[in-house]
C-alpha cells in the first residue's frame, strides 16, 4: 500500500469561513427546496450564445429575478436589531460567490441596489469581477484584509457585533446572498446550506432535462434545482410561500431578458 500524499496549508480565507460557520450553526434556518422550469431562460441563452458568441450568466439572471422578488416582498430580507427591531431595506444588496481562483475561497461580492439594475448590467458586473477579482472590494478591502490577519476569537466577535447593526450588515454584508454549485455538471441536485449571517439566501442547483406537461402535452423541458434558505427567526412560512411564488414565476418568465 502506498504511503505516499501531499500537505498544503489551511489557507486564512479557509478559516474566516469556519469561524462564519461556526456562528450559522446557532440559528434556526428553514430549507426549501424547489424545482424551476427554465427552459424559455435558458432557450434564450443559446440563441445569444449561438448569435453573439458570449456566453451569459445565468448566476446573474437569477440575482436579477431574486431581487426584484425581494423588492415586492422585502420583509423576507429584514435584519434583527439589538434593540429587537426589524429593519426592513428598500436596496436590495445582492452577495453573489464567485469563484475568481480555481481551489480558491470564492469572493463574496456584493451587487448592490440590485433591485435597480438590468440583468446586463448585473451580468457585466459578475463578468468583470471574475476577471478582475481585485475590483471588488470584499477582496481588497482594508476590513477584507484585516479578517484575514485577526485571530479566529477577534472575528468571531467582530461577526456577531455586525449582526447586531443592520446597517452595519447591509454595509459589509449586503441583504441576501446567492451562491452557486450547479454550473460544474448536468445533473440535478439541491444544496443544503448555512446562513451564518443573512435573513434569506439562495442555492442555485443542478439543472437536468426531463419530460414537463406545456399547455396539456408532454414536452422536454430543463428544470433547476433550488434551495431557498430563510431564518425562520424572522420571516413566517406564509410571506416565505408568496416570495417563493414570485420568485419562481419570475425565473420561468425569463424576466430581464428581453
Amino acid at each position: 500500500m502506498s504511503d505516499s500524499f501531499s500537505v498544503v496549508p489551511f489557507s486564512r480565507e479557509r478559516q474566516v469561513v469556519v469561524d462564519s460557520l461556526a456562528i450559522g450553526v446557532e440559528r434556526h434556518v428553514v430549507h426549501g427546496l424547489v424545482e424551476i422550469d427554465v427552459t424559455c431562460a435558458r432557450q434564450f441563452m443559446r440563441e445569444h450564445k449561438a448569435r453573439t458568441g458570449e456566453a451569459l450568466s445565468f448566476t446573474a439572471y437569477v440575482v436579477a429575478c431574486l431581487a426584484h422578488a425581494v423588492e415586492l416582498h422585502k420583509s423576507v430580507q429584514a435584519y434583527r436589531d439589538w434593540r429587537n427591531r426589524l429593519v426592513i431595506f428598500d436596496e436590495v444588496d445582492v452577495v453573489v460567490m464567485i469563484e475568481a481562483e480555481k481551489d480558491r475561497v470564492a469572493i463574496p461580492h456584493i451587487v448592490r441596489a440590485a433591485n435597480r439594475k438590468t440583468f446586463r448590467q448585473i451580468h457585466d458586473e459578475i463578468r468583470a469581477i471574475q476577471s478582475k477579482p481585485t475590483q471588488s472590494v470584499q477582496k481588497s478591502g482594508g476590513l477584507a484584509r484585516l479578517g484575514l490577519l485577526a485571530p479566529s476569537f477577534i472575528r468571531k466577535f467582530v461577526i456577531r457585533l455586525l449582526m447586531k447593526d443592520p446597517h452595519w450588515m447591509k454595509n459589509f454584508g449586503g441583504t441576501v446572498v446567492v451562491t452557486s454549485i450547479g454550473m460544474f455538471g448536468r445533473s440535478g441536485g439541491w444544496g443544503v446550506a448555512m446562513m451564518p449571517m443573512h435573513t434569506l439566501g439562495l442555492v442555485v442547483g443542478g439543472m437536468v432535462e426531463k419530460p414537463g406537461v406545456i399547455d396539456g402535452r408532454i414536452e422536454i423541458r430543463e428544470y433547476l434545482d433550488l434551495t431557498i434558505n430563510v431564518d425562520h427567526d424572522i420571516v413566517d412560512g406564509a410571506p416565505m410561500a408568496r416570495f417563493t411564488r414570485e420568485l419562481v414565476a419570475l425565473i420561468e418568465s425569463g424576466y430581464g431578458l428581453e
